[in-house]
């Protein structure tokens, strides 16, 4: 660690993943899309691992997803939503990651415990519609780990979100995924030039001793 004007600059991952200072958080790991992934087992497996080493030593933060009324959906929105199911008529689209349903859950052997929070957000960025930021900034957290899906949406643009604020974005490689392995391998690449990018071993170690 370095210091300059005052502020602490962390350069290693202990450093950085220091439990005093981070959080976890858990990407809208839903059955809408853990269902759907490339690597569901590993992905899984992975993330449940990092959960039970990390869990009781810094909050654990989940995300789900959850759209606007439809009264209050945007174009962009509806557009999105169409190319996505392949539907013209905007009047047809399935209701999407509704409350109640089991797309919505989170699979059991990833779930929130004790003490977790769970935030509903509308956005592709855990910044955007939520407190999330303002929760880091009372609790006095820096650090920002990331899991869940998928990689190219919404963990880059919250990683990238991060990293704007001036926390450090971790992204926990083997602990993210996607529909799509080539996107995700890509974002993997992009975020290695504006957030830290590191194994989930590699975090528990850090964490861990």
């Amino acid at each position: 660690m370095k210091m300059l004007n005052g502020v602490e600059i962390y350069e290693e991952l202990e450093e950085i993943a220091d439990p005093k200072h981070s959080c976890l958080v858990v990407w809208d790991v839903q059955n809408g899309l853990v269902d759907r992934i490339y690597n569901k087992d590993e992905f899984l497996g992975n993330t449940a691992r990092l959960l039970a080493g990390l869990r009781g030593k810094m909050p654990v933060f989940y995300t789900l997803i959850t759209p606007p009324p439809r009264q209050f959906t945007s174009g962009w929105g509806y557009f999105t939503m169409m190319r996505r199911y392949g539907i013209k008529d905007p009047a047809k689209l399935p209701a999407f990651m509704a409350p109640g349903t089991p797309e919505r859950e989170v699979p059991e052997t990833v779930r929130p415990a004790g003490g977790d929070v769970v935030l509903e957000k509308p956005a592709a960025s855990i910044f955007i519609g939520t407190n999330f930021e303002n929760l880091l900034r009372a609790r006095g957290i820096k650090t920002v780990i990331f899991t869940g899906i998928a990689t190219e949406i919404g963990v880059e643009s919250s990683a990238r979100d991060a990293s704007n604020r001036g926390f450090y974005p971790v992204v926990v490689s083997d602990c993210v995924s996607s529909m799509d392995k080539a996107a995700h391998e890509r974002s993997l690449e992009n975020m290695k030039r504006l957030a830290v990018v590191e194994s989930s071993s590699a975090v528990l170690g850090a964490v861990n001793g």
